[in-house]
């Protein structure tokens, strides 16, 4: 869990550019003079994805995280999504050095006269991008951490981005060691319910009734204080590392079975399902708790309540039973070009901007360090 979660201010001001820029922000420049054959190499077999990537147009269809030679390709968690996203906005729009609401290099002790992506991928001895364009394009593609830490095994994709540990996402494999972990952020995963069950005055559950719940032993709200009317008990499809994470966390095994009512496929869906619902519960990403017609409760576990804007024993506890790592796994390594966008997502920069405004936590400070010591070191 995050240690420090009080950093740099000035994060709300470039809040803006995250939300507009959005999908179409990610594919938006055309990418240039990547020298990186692994990531053309996985960028070619990518063509066959069925994922949802970004495409310049918000919701469009794809084939997958797709794109041309010296692309850098990623793909897989709903969760994890976000932040990739957003970086991905700003990676290929390469501010210039002198937009510091957008790039405010000096905030971060970082002295230069660089766009933004040219600094980052600059620090690799890439070249800058030709008329303003970053050094090679960034696209990331929509599905769930199942698929993505496939695809990256499969060297369909450079970046497998997962809410789950890949142990727990491919039981079978007897070795991970071709795997390595990138951790860029940390969820403090809330529990949910529709609007009118929060209003009819359910504001909080036990380990136990979580757990009664997702074993169908709990049926009716009336039995938690609630109305009287049926519990529709909701969840995220097996293969999704926001489900792994929950059930291992709760019932201490990756592969439990639990009863549920309907599964989603990525965690916008799961919100919607919850808002438009008059009687539903759900575990979520935190990212999606603001969703419409969605309240969190707190949740009681061996004698600790745990609510969400709670300063003592919020969500960011470390304690809190329902937290996870956020994780971008490479494969075989890691190449220059990844280390190039990854360094960026995991400095005090990518913190600020892409982690906490989409209300995940940052890394403190002592496992933003131990990050990034996983990836090459500069060559500039």
């Amino acid at each position: 869990m995050a240690e420090d979660p009080e950093r740099y201010p000035g994060r709300a001001s470039r809040r803006e550019f995250i939300a507009t820029a959005g999908v179409a922000g990610v594919a938006a420049t055309a990418g240039c003079m990547g020298d990186s054959l692994r990531g053309a190499r996985r960028a070619e077999g990518a063509s066959t994805s069925t994922e949802t990537a970004s495409s310049g147009e918000s919701g469009g269809e794809s084939d997958g995280a797709s794109g041309g030679p010296g692309t850098l390709t990623s793909g897989g968690s709903s969760t994890v999504y976000p932040i990739m996203n957003s970086g991905g906005s700003y990676w290929n729009a390469n501010r210039p050095a002198s937009d510091a609401e957008y790039w405010p290099h000096d905030e971060y002790g970082i002295d230069t006269d660089e766009n933004l992506a040219d600094y980052w991928a600059g620090l690799y001895g890439f070249e800058p991008g030709e008329d303003g364009k970053a050094p090679f394009r960034f696209t990331v593609a929509l599905s769930h951490s199942g698929t993505g830490v496939e695809k990256v095994m499969d060297e369909q994709i450079d970046i497998g981005n997962s809410s789950g540990d890949v142990e727990d996402e491919l039981p079978d494999r007897e070795s991970y060691e071709q795997f390595t972990d990138h951790v860029v952020g940390v969820d403090g995963q809330p529990l949910v319910v529709s609007e009118e069950i929060a209003d009819a005055g359910v504001e909080q559950i036990t380990g136990q009734q979580l757990k009664d719940l997702y074993k169908g032993r709990l049926t009716n709200w009336s039995e938690l204080g609630g109305p009287d009317r049926e519990i529709q008990v909701l969840g995220r499809v097996k293969g999704s590392g926001t489900r792994t994470s929950f059930v291992s966390n709760v019932f201490g095994n990756p592969g439990e079975d639990t009863s549920v009512a309907n599964r989603f496929g990525q965690n916008q869906r799961l919100a919607e399902a919850i808002g438009q619902a008059d009687n539903a519960i759900s575990y979520l990403a935190l990212t999606f708790i603001d969703a419409d017609g969605v309240s969190p409760i707190a949740l009681e576990w061996e004698g600790t309540t745990y609510s969400y804007r709670d300063d003592r024993n919020g969500l960011d506890s470390k304690a809190y039973p329902l937290s996870r790592d956020l994780h971008a796994y490479t494969w075989d390594g890691t190449s220059e070009q990844e280390a190039a966008f990854l360094r960026m997502l995991l400095s005090d920069f990518g913190q600020d901007t892409f982690v906490e405004p989409n209300n995940y936590f940052a890394l403190g400070d002592r496992r933003q360090e131990a990050q990034l010591a996983k990836l090459p070191e500069p060559t500039n």
